[in-house]
């Protein structure tokens, strides 16, 4: 019987525990094949067992948990032949959503087990990878704001984020960039700068993107919205809903860089906050990640 390697993010307050890995292992035995599963309760952890399983030569890693999880391990098999599959454990589940991974445990479990290896972009800002999107100004703010909320005062996650909205609308940030794309600088102060692996805006789907495999990252930078204006855009990027949002600047290209005066600046990527120094050089690798999804 095939072995598989299977990391599922243990710190989500799900309440995993020995008889749900088991349950787990049952359903991936069902399919053929035998789950060696880590119970991951850090990102470190996940990224230590996912390098070790490419060391090993694991012909596939499947990542379970929501799109911060599924980045994580992501990050360690881009480039490589290593083959992910995805288990959508997560609130959104974005990322599997585009790729028309079933989110039902049962045939998310098949699918990793029967599925097709597909080749798809990642986009990657100063060294670190993003499957969806990357942003600067206001998200990365309320990101920061509702994880402190919770840590400290115990709130949860959609309070929490309530209230970090609140406090940024009184804020009311604005952020000046130099933005240098397709050979051309675009002077914007903006609230809000979004980058997406490939493009969000077109199609009939809310929040979904028709392709992930053009190689081009799509840009678009808010033009000095009114605070209805910035509620709208937080709560739009929240739901992988920026295609409602209207006064964008949109631009592709396979590569932008991004200054401003800050010597440090949060950044989102994939909804995980990490303080970068400008500037910010974005790229797509395209073609670099192989995920298993559904036969046609």
């Amino acid at each position: 019987m095939n072995h598989i390697v299977v990391i599922v993010n243990a710190s989500a307050g799900l309440g995993y525990c020995g008889g749900w890995t088991a349950a787990l292992s049952e359903k991936f035995r069902a399919q053929g094949v035998e789950a060696d599963i880590t119970l991951a309760k850090s990102g470190a952890e996940m990224i230590a067992r996912a390098e070790c399983a490419v060391t090993e030569g694991a012909p596939v890693v499947v990542a379970g948990g929501g799109d911060g999880t599924i980045n994580a391990v992501a990050s360690v098999l881009a480039g490589t032949e290593t083959r992910l599959g995805v288990l959508p454990l997560g609130t959104l589940n974005h990322f599997a959503k585009d790729l028309n991974i079933p989110l039902e445990l049962d045939e998310a479990v098949a699918n990793t087990v029967h599925g097709v290896a597909v080749r798809v972009d990642v986009g990657e800002v100063n060294g670190r990878i993003f499957l969806n999107n990357s942003s600067l100004g206001i998200y990365p703010d309320i990101v920061r704001d509702r994880e402190a909320q919770q840590r400290h005062l115990g709130r949860g996650k959609w309070p929490a984020f309530g209230w970090a909205l609140f406090a940024a609308l009184r804020r009311f940030p604005f952020l000046s960039v130099r933005l240098k794309i397709n050979g051309e600088e675009h002077l914007r102060r903006t609230p809000f700068v979004f980058i997406g692996n490939n493009e969000y805006l077109q199609g009939l789907t809310l929040g979904a993107r028709e392709r992930l495999d053009t190689g081009k990252l799509c840009l678009y930078v808010a033009q000095k919205p009114t605070r209805l204006g910035l509620l709208r855009y937080a709560v739009h990027a929240l739901f992988g809903r920026l295609r409602e949002a209207r006064d964008f600047d949109v631009l592709s290209s396979q590569e932008l860089t991004i200054e401003t005066r800050h010597q440090r600046l949060r950044v989102a990527t994939d909804g995980e906050v990490t303080l970068m120094s400008p500037p910010l050089c974005y790229r797509s690798r395209a073609s670099a990640l192989h995920v298993i999804v559904p036969a046609a």
